[in-house]
């Protein structure tokens, strides 16, 4: 698989451009072919990422962690976090 980007959910609909919007809930999508930090256009759980943000948070610098930002754990999406294992 490619690498994993973290893209959040936001609260409010185009609030991916807004600082200080809500997190919803936090997803795990692929990298877009051939980058390794720009997401790709659905989630694991097949969302759409169009209106979602991408997070600072990169899993492949965190070995040993999980793939998501520790203080989203509870916004954690569980179709995605299943299909990242």
């Amino acid at each position: 698989m490619s690498e994993t980007v973290v893209v959040y959910e936001y609260d409010t609909a185009g609030a991916a451009h807004t600082s200080g919007a809500a997190v919803l809930r936090v997803h795990a999508a692929p990298a877009a072919p051939g980058q390794s930090a720009v997401r790709g256009p659905r989630t694991l759980c097949g969302k759409d990422t169009f209106a979602m943000g991408t997070a600072p948070w990169r899993p492949a610098e965190h070995p040993g962690s999980h793939w998501y930002p520790p203080e989203h754990a509870g916004r954690v999406c569980p179709a995605c976090d299943d299909a990242v294992g």
